[in-house]
């Protein structure tokens, strides 16, 4: 039995979006210009999003013996290893090679793309499709 592994958004990050919306929240309500306070409070809105999306859906990522959880804003989804089917896809863009990881989940005619970027998982996705594979019976 192997011990669950789990890949969630960098503290690091997601304590900066925080941060951020204090910051952009302070700036809206000492400025005095209405066209800067609308920006500054659209800024507040997206960091406050960005914020409570990282710390509401960690971990993003469970895997253990039985399957995958994947954890999304709507909540939890249990997924089970032999209805999924893991791929990394590498796209060049910019002359610049970036991974995500995708989780293809079927049951029946219901079906479902989960995709993860290194921003999600908190690495890079090769190493958890590594692990992926790995783990998988």
């Amino acid at each position: 039995m192997n011990p669950p592994r789990t890949w969630s958004p960098q503290p690091g990050l997601v304590g900066l979006a925080w941060g951020l919306a204090v910051v952009f929240l302070l700036v809206t309500i000492i400025s005095s210009d209405p066209v800067s306070r609308v920006f500054l409070g659209l800024a507040t809105l997206i960091q406050l999003a960005l914020g409570a999306y990282g710390t509401f859906v960690r971990p993003r990522l469970l895997v253990n013996d039985s399957g995958l959880t994947v954890r999304t804003l709507s909540g939890a989804r249990q997924l089970p290893w032999h209805e999924v089917k893991v791929r990394l896809a590498r796209t060049r863009r910019l002359g610049r090679e970036t991974a995500t990881l995708e989780l293809d989940w079927r049951r029946g005619e219901h079906e479902q793309l989960f995709v993860f970027t290194p921003l999600d998982l908190g690495t890079d996705p090769r190493d958890v499709a590594d692990v992926l594979h790995a783990l998988r019976p």
